[in-house]
């Protein structure tokens, strides 16, 4: 289905649409809100997206595209185009306060200016300890808390 200019979705329907594909590594967060969807627009009938990965080496980029491409496509957008933006690199302060509050739900420290977690995502501890400077994925530390013994993922700021 060719989507005509004058009845195509404005841009801010295709954020909406964005928020709801979640990352592929930390499904409780989406894309728009880990802050790797940089820009949505139109260009005559074609829809442009810019896609900033964690880093440059993230395995999850190609499940990324696929499932942004997949999601507005299956909204009816067949004029589209990913666009792979290294610059400016992602960094952490991306990632929305809404973000940052699903992952502390989810039992994952959100990234912290300090270099380090301020809480236990569990308990609200603050009596912390590093166990490791890699956690489940390349993004994330591994934490314990000293005050309820859980051990917990933080998510590293880059």
């Amino acid at each position: 289905m060719n989507q005509a200019v004058t009845d195509r979705p404005g841009e801010e329907q295709v954020w909406e649409w964005l928020d709801a594909v979640p990352d592929p590594e930390i499904p409780v967060i989406s894309l728009v809100d880990l802050g790797i969807i940089r820009s949505v627009e139109w260009k005559g009938d074609t829809l442009h997206v810019a896609i900033t990965p964690t880093y440059s080496g993230c395995p999850a980029t190609s499940i990324i595209r696929m499932d942004v491409d997949a999601a507005l496509r299956e909204r009816g957008i067949d004029k589209l185009e990913l666009h792979h933006q290294l610059s400016p690199a992602w960094t952490t302060d991306w990632i929305t306060e809404k973000g940052r509050a699903a992952l502390e739900k989810y039992g994952i420290a959100p990234p912290q200016p300090a270099g380090g977690p301020a809480r236990c995502p569990h308990c609200g501890g603050t009596n912390l300890e590093k166990l490791s400077q890699f956690g489940s994925t390349p993004c994330k530390a591994q934490w314990r808390c000293t005050d309820c013994l859980e051990p917990f993922d933080y998510f590293k700021c880059i």
